[in-house]
């Protein structure tokens, strides 16, 4: 978790609303100081409507950072996005952050980053791709749906997708082109995997790369009410390094997570 002292709780507004699809934009909001702490794999809090319902604020990874500016890629799904996805600019917004741990870049253990997402887990894939190529880093998207109109990929680079049906792409799942990509690799490079998806593909991707020795980040999603470790409301069970079962809150000791804590 990020030092106490490099958190904001803003009072801004919506600047911005692109839709992204059907269901899905991306909100943008002038959040100086939280733009200028933020790290890959980081989330706000926001607080959506100025009444008491919804009461708690939704968690949103930071999806890039422009300026003073954040974005974040809102699906509707629910009352709190809803509201958030049919404000309009200029609606009053509360935003706590950033918030939670980073995806870890610089650590000179890659020569190449596979950013592997599925659906709205390509939310924090941007703001990464961007740090990436700050830091002369090679990267390869990996971004899979159950048809084309789930592969949310615009401003992204170097994409290659994946869909259930066939519409787009590599017919089959996200981490079986993962799997074909890196067959097809013939120089020897060294790879770490970053992710972001549901729950059933991350534990899916985890156990490919536990299994091929990739190093391998997760961004988890959760209920986060608070998102400092208040409330308890974003417990979730990992592996330890015994391999047994233990608790965390996701929002101190997350987003990111190494993926061979999630490969059961």
């Amino acid at each position: 978790m990020l030092p106490i002292s490099t958190i904001s709780d803003v009072r801004t507004h919506i600047a911005d609303i692109r839709p992204l699809g059907a269901d899905v934009s991306i909100i943008s909001m002038a959040c100086p100081s939280i733009a200028a702490a933020a790290r890959p794999g980081n989330f706000v809090n926001i607080k959506v409507s100025t009444s008491d319902q919804p009461l708690l604020r939704r968690p949103f990874c930071i999806h890039n950072v422009r300026g003073e500016f954040i974005d974040v890629m809102v699906k509707n799904v629910g009352r709190g996005t809803s509201l958030l996805c049919e404000a309009s600019c200029g609606s009053n917004l509360l935003v706590l952050g950033p918030l939670g741990n980073a995806f870890s870049t610089g650590t000179g253990e890659f020569e190449t980053a596979l950013l592997v997402s599925g659906g709205i887990g390509t939310a924090p894939m941007l703001f990464l791709e961007k740090t990436l190529t700050s830091e002369g880093l090679a990267f390869k998207h990996l971004v899979g749906g159950r048809s084309r109109s789930d592969l949310l990929i615009a401003g992204l680079s170097g994409v290659s997708t994946a869909t259930d049906d066939g519409s787009e792409g590599f017919h089959g799942n996200v981490v079986e082109l993962l799997d074909k990509h890196l067959s097809e690799q013939k120089a020897a490079k060294s790879f770490k995997v970053f992710a972001c998806g549901p729950n059933p593909m991350l534990r899916a991707l985890a156990r490919f790369c536990r299994d091929r020795a990739i190093p391998c980040e997760l961004s988890l999603e959760s209920i986060m009410g608070c998102g400092v470790g208040i409330c308890y409301g974003c417990m979730v069970e990992l592996n330890n390094a015994d391999g047994e079962k233990e608790s965390i809150l996701l929002c101190r000791e997350g987003p990111v997570i190494d993926g061979s804590r999630f490969t059961s």
